[in-house]
């Protein structure tokens, strides 16, 4: 009797934790917690977080509560590629990641061939979408979007200058490079240097040097931020002046701890600042009596989450495909960026790119301000 009765109570339990676990949606945040881009990783963390939290709050994803999974890609291809594997055996449904075009490109096969879904808040390269793939989706727009902005700005506003193109030689930094370049050379106006070094590089003297002899004012870098830094800073130290002009690798307040005073002036693409939406008013509000600044990519995490439980909401199905689906046909979606919707390749319509400068405000700290010509 006693051994019936234990049986049946654990036959209950061992339903209702098997219940439990069929009420979690498991998605993944791949990103760089850690090493030199971890001011990136942490503003797609929280943004997701935050998304999770808000969600779950209001009943989860078809009645099921979101758990988020982080996976470390430290910003390397390989690592990506062991972070994709790792929520693979983990159960993870939806990614929200990677940070990096040269992270997200390869781990987005793992995640089409393991039936994963996922939707980048920040890779900009065009290759991301253009292969065909089920399940590659992004929130921000492309580098041919904002290498076309960067591109023309720079022809139409310092047509008479010695610009120097850089990049780090990675999909997104030379990408982004190669497409203002071209458009920038369709406008008529031809670099006189083309250079990439390495990502990770600290020390551009002889870069430099190089610059000041072909008598550059204007560089173009195609990368991020950490070697932005030390080439706006190494540049004044050295006696180069030149306005340095960039896309969104630069949207990171630490773009001003590296390069000190010499950040101001600084010009970089990116889209149009959702912090600055109304709309959005309390949310940052609350990330930042949190203590966090929900710069650049926090909201886009945010709004990639939004539209992962948007579209299952729309699907009414928490199956991967069955989202893709529904997120290519059934938008547009409302989220922090505003409604969007997606083409057949995974593309959202966003608005355009707009260019920034970094300026000191008032309380005497950099950040960067929609440029006004």
């Amino acid at each position: 009797m006693k051994r019936g009765l234990f049986s049946t109570a654990s036959l209950m339990a061992m339903i209702m934790i098997a219940g439990g676990a069929r009420a979690e949606i498991l998605v993944g945040i791949g990103a760089p917690i850690t090493g030199a881009n971890a001011a990136f990783g942490a503003q797609m963390q929280r943004g997701a977080e935050q998304a999770a939290a808000d969600i779950n709050a209001n009943g989860g994803i078809n009645g099921e509560q979101i758990k988020i999974v982080l996976g470390d890609d430290v910003a390397d291809p390989k690592q990506g590629i062991s972070v994709a594997n790792k929520f693979v055996a983990d159960g993870v449904k939806f990614v929200i990641g990677h940070l990096n075009s040269g992270v997200s490109i390869p781990a987005s096969e793992v995640y089409a061939e393991n039936g994963i879904l996922e939707v980048t808040p920040a890779a900009s390269n065009p290759v991301y979408t253009e292969r065909g793939l089920w399940n590659t989706f992004r929130v921000c727009g492309r580098d041919d979007q904002q290498g076309a902005v960067a591109g023309e700005y720079i022809a139409s506003h310092f047509k008479d200058a010695h610009v120097a193109i850089v990049h780090d030689k990675t999909p997104y930094g030379q990408g982004l490079a190669d497409q203002t370049k071209k458009v920038m050379n369709d406008a008529g106006l031809v670099e006189v240097m083309y250079e990439g070094i390495n990502v990770g590089d600290k020390d551009f003297s002889a870069l430099i040097a190089k610059m000041k002899q072909a008598g550059v004012s204007i560089i173009f870098w195609g990368g991020l931020h950490t070697e932005a830094g030390l080439i706006i800073r190494q540049a004044k130290d050295q006696g180069l002046k030149a306005t340095l002009v960039a896309g969104d690798g630069l949207v990171s307040n630490e773009l001003a701890s590296i390069a000190g005073d010499a950040v101001a002036g600084t010009l970089n693409t990116f889209g149009p600042d959702p912090t600055l939406d109304a709309a959005n008013k309390e949310l940052v509000a609350r990330f930042k009596a949190n203590g966090f600044n929900p710069e650049a990519y926090t909201l886009y995490s945010y709004a990639a989450l939004q539209v992962i439980a948007g579209a299952a909401e729309a699907a009414g199905s928490s199956n991967p495909e069955e989202v893709a689906e529904a997120m290519k046909a059934k938008g547009p979606f409302p989220t922090v960026l505003g409604s969007l919707s997606f083409d057949q390749k995974g593309d959202p319509k966003v608005p355009g790119y707009i260019m920034y400068e970094w300026e000191k405000g008032t309380d005497g700290t950099y950040s960067f301000v929609p440029k006004v010509d």
